[in-house]
């Protein structure tokens, strides 16, 4: 064999060792079928269209349709347990979103770890809640709630999407921050929140900008802050919690990509450049900004690292407001 052959064998030789050692045993065919979105929420709610905007960019690019499925139940649960225990292969997806890290701190069984059993693949937008009352009622601002708040214990209640939706936990770390007492009423979903507020059941609810932009667009209801750490774009006359008397006060939830865990490096470094290709049309920039969002992508360490942050905030909340484990 020549000096040249030799050497070309072990370039190759040199090429399959690290191969094996690292990221290209990836199909370098993949995707060459359809990949499956799970979310966990109701479709045409905030979630499924999120997936829905991402997703079918990304099918675009990927050369392969992907296909968004709601699982519903159980705050969104049943869906990361179903792409937990997917084939690690790149084809089973979850659009998981801020509920992801507050089921985890909630609840004493999954069946799954909340950041172990995922490979995280790239942020893709965060998004406030609103404060909002009916558009008759006496708060002109947040910080009229909280005067009548710190008159005396649970002298006002406020509605949320449920016991452990992050809408209920933003109220809890909000009565903590603020130091005063809030009586949470729970209802099931945002509509029914909306409903009972409307009806002048409870005097504020907190929820996501999509479920009241139309009630406060018809005159119906008013947003008095939001969680954020600054002003919303589409409500910009509407001051922050934290400029209202709780400096420090900041809840954001988000929306994301996972895959299961042990899904190979190059399928998920696949999945983020797409996701980054994605969030960079301008039709599927605007209609997440449409829902309130602040679009934003991110590495998958970097997401790993925010999702381990926001369990940890959430044990500490679900511990300090006395919220009984699920």
């Amino acid at each position: 064999m020549q000096r040249r052959d030799m050497l070309a064998l072990s370039a190759v030789c040199a090429a399959c060792a690290a191969g094996l050692a690292g990221p290209a045993l990836a199909d370098p065919a993949y995707p060459d079928k359809p990949i499956k979105l799970l979310q966990g929420f109701a479709p045409g709610g905030n979630a499924d269209a999120i997936a829905r905007a991402v997703g079918v960019e990304m099918g675009k690019t990927l050369g392969q349709p992907v296909v968004v499925e709601a699982q519903t139940g159980a705050g969104g649960t049943i869906a990361s347990g179903t792409v937990a225990r997917a084939k690690p292969d790149g084809y089973t997806l979850l659009l998981a979103t801020g509920g992801h890290a507050v089921a985890g701190a909630l609840y004493n069984t999954l069946p799954y770890k909340t950041v172990a059993d995922f490979e995280p693949v790239s942020t893709i937008t965060f998004f406030p809640f609103l404060l909002v009352v009916r558009a008759d009622a006496p708060y002109q601002s947040f910080a009229d709630v909280l005067k009548v708040a710190r008159t005396k214990a649970d002298a006002i209640s406020y509605g949320s999407a449920g016991i452990g939706s992050t809408h209920h936990l933003a109220g809890e770390l909000l009565a903590k921050t603020a130091k005063v007492q809030m009586l949470h009423v729970p209802f099931r979903g945002d509509a029914a929140s909306i409903t009972s507020l409307l009806s002048g059941d409870v005097p504020f609810i907190i929820a996501p900008p999509t479920a009241v932009m139309s009630n406060i667009q018809a005159g119906k209801l008013r947003a008095i802050a939001t969680t954020g750490p600054q002003r919303w774009p589409t409500l910009p006359q509407v001051p922050t919690v934290a400029e209202q008397g709780v400096p420090g006060y900041e809840v954001r939830s988000w929306a994301g990509l996972m895959a299961p865990a042990g899904t190979p490096r190059p399928i998920v470094a696949r999945l983020n450049a797409e996701v980054q290709k994605a969030l960079q049309v301008p039709a599927v920039r605007q209609r997440l900004e449409d829902m309130g969002g602040e679009v934003r992508s991110s590495t998958p360490d970097e997401m790993k690292a925010m999702l381990s942050r926001e369990l940890d905030r959430w044990v500490h909340v679900v511990a300090d407001a006395g919220i009984a484990k699920q």
